[in-house]
């Protein structure tokens, strides 16, 4: 199987992440899903066959379910720049046309159950970003109700957890409450139709843009299982991670190198954990019947 691992198209670049490439079309962007995956924000050397279409058609997905409550930024793959037709047949499952708008330096992270990040603070606090929580909680155990933990999004090294009163001094306090109740309402959506596939959004994170007139958009992706923890709902158990359909697969067997310090160039990954990470963003598509 193959994989894409970057692009090089005829127009401008508008930014390379980890996992998308970005070119800009004047007021619209091309956003290029790629196969590649990142951990602990390093990207990975091998790509994931198939996983910059499953990215793609998971995204239109919640863009849809959800387009209710919040406006986003997917305007489709059809009206494609003539320059781009020769190469319509190899990107058009993995590349949308967006509208361009001004992404706010914050990332929304909502969390409905206690694990990575949240769990570790947990253990040093008893509260998640500066929210505090009932002692005695165990790893993966559901909070009382979901929670808001944004963090800052940084273009090199580690996004950084922080406070919903260090989030407002960021993007004034207006905005920063229509952010909080959007995103806790956009978790809500996605955590009850996960529920009736028997899936558990544990967590997952939002971002968002502002259009010219000031709208306020959701932009990058939604519910991916790049940006969401995803547990099989029938062997969840509090006290134990459970088996889970986006990337933890991968950071559980980078966590078992000890030769890797969690540093660029990141370690080759062996077959089997490539494989493994792609039957599991397939099953998460299947699940919600998305095909790829």
């Amino acid at each position: 199987m193959g994989v894409l691992l970057s692009t090089d198209l005829s127009f401008p670049v508008f930014r390379r992440g980890k996992v998308r490439d970005v070119y800009d079309l004047g007021n619209q962007l091309l956003i290029v899903a790629t196969d590649r995956i990142s951990a602990f924000d390093c990207v990975m050397p091998e790509g994931i066959p198939d996983k910059g279409r499953i990215l793609t058609a998971v995204a239109a997905y919640w863009f849809a379910a959800t387009e209710d409550l919040v406006p986003n930024h997917f305007r489709g793959n059809l009206s494609w720049p003539a320059a781009l037709e020769p190469q319509r047949e190899a990107l058009g499952e993995r590349a949308v046309i967006v509208e361009k708008t001004r992404p706010l330096p914050v990332e929304c992270v909502v969390r409905g159950y206690l694990a990575g990040s949240g769990w570790k603070e947990y253990q040093t606090s008893r509260s998640v970003c500066g929210v505090p929580l009932p002692a005695g909680l165990q790893l993966a155990d559901r909070l009382p109700e979901p929670i808001f933990t944004p963090a800052t999004k940084e273009d090199e090294g580690h996004d950084e957890n922080i406070s919903f009163e260090r989030m407002a001094e960021i993007v004034g306090a207006d905005l920063a409450a229509r952010l909080r109740d959007l995103s806790l309402a956009l978790y809500k959506r996605g955590a009850e139709l996960a529920a009736q596939r028997g899936i558990l959004l544990a967590d997952t994170k939002f971002e968002f843009g502002l259009s010219d007139a000031g709208e306020l958009i959701l932009i990058d992706e939604a519910l991916t299982p790049d940006s969401s923890r995803y547990w099989l709902a029938d062997s969840w158990a509090p006290g134990k991670n459970p088996p889970s359909l986006d990337k933890q697969f991968l950071r559980d067997y980078l966590e078992t190198l000890d030769s890797w310090n969690k540093q660029a160039p990141a370690p080759h990954l062996p077959a089997e954990i490539v494989e493994g990470v792609r039957a599991r963003y397939l099953d998460l598509a299947g699940r919600f019947g998305i095909k790829v």
